[in-house]
């Protein structure tokens, strides 16, 4: 049995924390981001192999950066920073509190030095402590709000950071492992694909509990949707070689104009880690390079690769309201980080209803991100947390085998650029009815 990291029963929830549940989640959270980078060598905290993938000496500091920033800054009196310039240096894209960093340029500093960054971590973690012991009563439901972004917004960069170390690992010719110690899941066969139907309707999505979520995943609406069918898992590696097989990537009449533009530019034939190695192929995990299981759900592929394999079996990519509506019943459990796997895994053998829908890899749905009716993002710096990217990109559901689950909900919308593959995605397929 995998044994379950502690942090998996902190409760982020809104509106129920007591002085010392908050300094107690605070520091499982921060430890926890600390606990993913204790097997790197110093040299892997620096590198940035490519735009999306920060190095993790960032991702520390740039989660260190929005307490100061948004809590300590506003409610410490007297707060003195750790140094004047990490505000500059550690925003990632918040125009309303300042100029930034240019992102494509973090992995080009030596400077502040991993060290530096861990005593900065140490520094605020102090501050925040105290902060929430000795803030005054009218500021804390304030503070307590904010907390819990900062909380969720360090979770979302601990699955980042482990997606990014695995695409700058993987870069090296040696593929190094993050770590060699991972668990392989033990070999089986995926289960048949059953298509469940559903009736349509009217019907409602979007959050409207009492717990902590994000802004993006209100107002709560009305939504109708025609009666449609969902693959009961997720496509997997060997069904994804049938499709190279049959020259999928050489074949424009299944592939978006954006999509076909970017796969001949780029040279894809197979998805991200995949490699071919005397006749055999392979991918990078990080637990090393294994060979390729068909009987895993194919993941790391864009979101023109998911709705190409698609179009070639004659089938369509859900949309989210589609995928809300078939998973809202269905426990919030299954093969995320808590499992200690950091790899997708197999669909039980035997299993029946409808599978991997929390866990193993971010599904891509057909639907644009775009604003709920009715959304407004808060006023000042935070409100640009979710709202200014709701253009160009696509909502993915469901989590993968680095989120971790007491950062899942239901209503959870994650959302990429259709050409990026880095983080873990992967899909199922839909039709009508």
């Amino acid at each position: 049995m995998i044994k379950r990291n502690s942090h998996s029963a902190t409760n982020l929830q809104e509106g129920s924390l007591t002085r010392q549940a908050a300094t107690q989640q605070f520091s499982a959270v921060r430890q926890e981001s600390e606990k993913i980078c204790s097997p790197l060598q110093v040299e892997d905290y620096v590198i940035q192999t490519t735009p999306e993938a920060s190095p993790a000496k960032w991702h520390l500091a740039h989660v260190t950066w929005f307490y100061e920033t948004f809590i300590l800054a506003d409610f410490a009196p007297n707060y003195q920073p750790f140094h004047p310039r990490f505000r500059y240096l550690f925003n990632s894209y918040y125009e309303q509190v300042g100029q930034f960093f240019p992102r494509l340029q973090r992995g080009l500093l030596s400077r502040p030095t991993v060290a530096e960054v861990y005593r900065y971590r140490a520094y605020v973690d102090e501050q925040m402590k105290q902060l929430i012991e000795t803030a005054k009563e009218e500021d804390w439901s304030t503070i307590e709000q904010r907390l819990l972004i900062g909380l969720h917004h360090e979770q979302q960069h601990q699955e980042l950071s482990l997606t990014d170390i695995k695409y700058n690992l993987a870069f090296n010719p040696l593929r190094p492992a993050y770590r060699e110690d991972l668990p392989t899941p033990p070999p089986c066969s995926a289960p048949a694909i059953n298509w469940l139907e559903y009736a349509g309707g009217l019907d409602k999505i979007g959050y409207a509990g009492e717990g902590f979520a994000y802004d993006n995943e209100s107002p709560r609406h009305q939504v109708y949707l025609p009666p449609f069918r969902l693959a009961s898992r997720l496509v997997t590696n060997g069904e994804y070689l049938e499709f190279i097989e049959a020259k999928g990537y050489e074949r424009p009449e299944l592939w978006l104009s954006d999509g076909w533009s970017t796969i001949r530019k780029q040279g894809w034939q197979a998805p991200l880690y995949w490699e071919k190695i005397d006749n055999q192929w392979w991918q990078a995990t990080l637990g090393g390079m294994r060979s390729l299981r068909t009987e895993e759900p194919v993941c790391h592929v864009s979101y023109f690769e998911a709705n190409a394999f698609a179009n070639w079996q004659a089938k369509r990519l859900p949309s989210e309201a589609e995928w809300e509506i078939a998973a809202r019943n269905l426990p919030l459990t299954g093969n995320l980080y808590d499992s200690g796997f950091f790899h997708p895994s197999a669909a039980p053998e035997n299993a029946s209803g409808l599978l991997q829908m929390y866990g193993d890899l971010w599904e891509w749905t057909q639907s644009p991100y775009a604003p709920y009716p009715g959304y407004r993002a808060a006023a000042g710096a935070i409100g640009e947390y979710n709202g200014k990217f709701m253009c160009n990109q696509f909502v993915l559901r469901g989590g993968s085998c680095v989120t971790s689950a007491n950062h899942m909900r239901l209503t959870y919308r994650n959302f990429f650029y259709p050409h990026e593959r880095w983080q873990f995605k992967g899909f199922r397929l839909a039709e009508d009815v």
